[in-house]
């Protein structure tokens, strides 16, 4: 196995923050205290990669786009494609542009060796496979430098995003690793991407980017769905439910999408678009809260309540990130759904950025999908 691989370092670095995506906004980002999250999630790919098929062949990008990383990871030789003409910039300054250069010499044998020097143009050969890190922009950057070349070498994504509502990306770093070792045969998948500035006013409209080759195997995600059902029995019980504490001091944190939104609206407030709100004791806290204000926000006794993706079964990991380990931990889980949207997933699925945590939650939970009814499902 040959292996592309480049990270796109600004990935998902707005998630936290609550800029509910980086597209146009890494300075504001970086402003607000966002921390990288890309290198994390490639580190973790890398790691799984090197531990099950540590014979393989990588081609990477010069950094701050991968090659550290992979070397880290004990990949020996690496070819190198440089796309900064030799001035790397600033992580925060990378480029659709560079990704699509890298990819470019990923399957038209553009670089240089593990030396530097470069390469003889009839030398390398085109990799198998491109693995990305990133959200649905890189995704669309990558399928468009694929298509622009004729290429039919497949591509996968490493998720690092805050949104990925595209159906190329694989649940977990680690499964990514595991598929890019394994996989025997292909299938042609979606790539999706939003208007990032009007899913900040709390409009979704995904649109089709591309077209792509993407390894088949079980441990990819699927599209999203944007239509869930009928919730409002669903919302008048959670509603109920929260009411009944007023003056008990707990503090309930109100996740994203149109399904806890509708709790939202039965409490009586205007939901935030697609964001994280706090509720205690019949007052909103925050509206739209980052990681750090949700924290701020806490008290002794705390209750998520979230949603899961329509045709995913995401509960954490994406277009959530303020829902950080640090809230997780101190806060009981409640999960809630329509029977239209369980119905469409086979199992629950959670990808914190923290292994540990993601195992602590798998196994059996109790999900509301009515207003006295509940439903058994698996977090994988």
């Amino acid at each position: 196995m040959h292996v592309g691989f480049v990270v796109n370092p600004v990935a998902g670095m707005g998630g936290r923050v609550g800029l509910k995506g980086t597209d146009g906004k890494v300075a504001e980002a970086v402003a607000r205290g966002a921390e990288p999250r890309a290198p994390d999630r490639a580190r973790r790919a890398l790691d799984r990669l090197a531990a099950i098929a540590s014979a393989g062949r990588v081609t990477t990008a010069a950094d701050p786009m991968g090659e550290r990383l992979v070397r880290d990871a004990g990949f020996e030789p690496v070819r190198v494609i440089d796309p900064f003409d030799g001035a790397a910039p600033d992580a925060t300054e990378t480029t659709a542009e560079h990704t699509a250069r890298v990819v470019e010499g990923f399957v038209g044998g553009a670089g240089s060796d593990s030396t530097g020097e470069p390469a003889p143009a009839d030398a390398p050969e085109p990799v198998d496979l491109v693995l990305f890190v990133g959200g649905d922009g890189t995704a669309t950057d990558v399928a468009t430098a694929l298509e622009r070349t004729g290429s039919a070498v497949p591509m996968l994504g490493v998720p690092a995003g805050v949104k990925v509502y595209s159906s190329v990306f694989a649940v977990s770093p680690e499964d990514a690793a595991e598929v890019a070792a394994s996989f025997s045969r292909t299938e042609r998948r979606e790539v999706m991407d939003i208007d990032e500035d009007a899913y900040r006013e709390g409009e979704v409209h995904p649109e089709l980017r591309a077209v792509a080759r993407v390894p088949v195997a079980d441990d990819l995600q699927s599209s999203k769905q944007t239509a869930s059902g009928t919730v409002e029995s669903l919302a008048e019980g959670v509603a109920d439910d929260i009411r009944a504490s007023d003056g008990a001091s707990v503090t309930y944190v109100l996740g994203p999408g149109s399904t806890v939104g509708a709790i939202k609206e039965e409490l009586g407030f205007e939901p935030s678009p697609i964001g994280v709100d706090v509720w205690r004791d019949g007052e909103v806290l925050v509206r739209d809260g980052t990681e750090a204000e949700i924290l701020d926000a806490l008290g002794e006794e705390n209750v998520i309540v979230v949603s899961p993706i329509g045709g995913q079964g995401f509960v954490f990991g994406r277009g959530n990130p303020q829902l950080s380990p640090a809230v997780i931990r101190r806060c009981d889980l409640r999960i809630v759904a329509s029977r239209t949207k369980l119905d469409d997933v086979r199992a629950l699925r959670v990808d914190t950025d923290d292994p540990d945590l993601d195992a602590e939650l798998a196994g059996w939970v109790r999900v509301r999908v009515g207003k006295f009814e509940t439903r058994m499902m698996k977090i994988a």
